[in-house]
């Protein structure tokens, strides 16, 4: 079961330029990838369940898995793990589809979800200057927990135009997709599952 906690932690959250950010701070999903902690504002959450059969759609990148029928709704499924160029893995008891509002219904496929964590804005660092290295703005922030850091993710930002053209297209006509649109730009612009139950998460 998805379980809240609250982070008590003070830092001040800044922007680059080093004036204060907007107010980060709320409920957050968060979920595992590998052997990092994620989370995704909750209001961006419509539900979670867990993993079910997808359709394959040919010629799309990798970590565009196809679609699920959920409940009559055609939903296109990402795998988050391949998106951040990690190492697919297996689906077992614990992988999630998590259906997220990014302006349509998408799911993202994630290694399991933890719980519902209310973190304070003045827990919030804002994410590493790593710009040369690679893109960083779907990052809202650090997310300090205790002694443990969470990646909060921008989940608008996660996908570019381009990727989410593709998703738009995927369910809308299939055979109408191309592929191309959905490679293009590396860079980012633009719902507990341990027990196998499927659930909205409260908010």
């Amino acid at each position: 079961m998805v379980s809240t906690t609250a982070a008590t932690n003070t830092t001040a959250v800044l922007d680059p330029a080093g004036a204060p950010n907007r107010n980060l701070g709320g409920k957050f999903l968060t979920f595992q990838l590998a052997d990092e902690e994620f989370g995704i504002e909750i209001l961006k959450v419509r539900e979670i369940n867990k993993v079910m059969d997808i359709t394959a759609i040919p010629q799309m990148p990798a970590y565009m898995k196809g679609v699920i029928n959920l409940r009559g709704n055609v939903i296109p499924v990402i795998d988050l793990r391949l998106k951040f160029g990690l190492p697919e893995l297996a689906h077992t008891e614990q992988t999630c589809i998590i259906v997220v509002d990014v302006g349509r219904a998408i799911g993202i496929l994630v290694d399991t979800v933890s719980e519902v964590l209310n973190i304070a804005a003045d827990c919030i660092d804002p994410a590493p200057a790593l710009h040369e290295v690679g893109d960083v703005t779907f990052i809202l922030g650090m997310g300090k927990v205790g002694e443990a850091v969470k990646i909060l993710l921008d989940i608008d930002r996660v996908l570019n135009s381009g990727e989410l053209a593709a998703l738009h297209a995927l369910v809308n006509d299939p055979g109408a997709t191309d592929p191309a649109a959905a490679r293009t730009g590396g860079t980012a612009d633009d719902e507990s599952c341990r027990d196998g139950t499927a659930g909205r998460p409260g908010r």
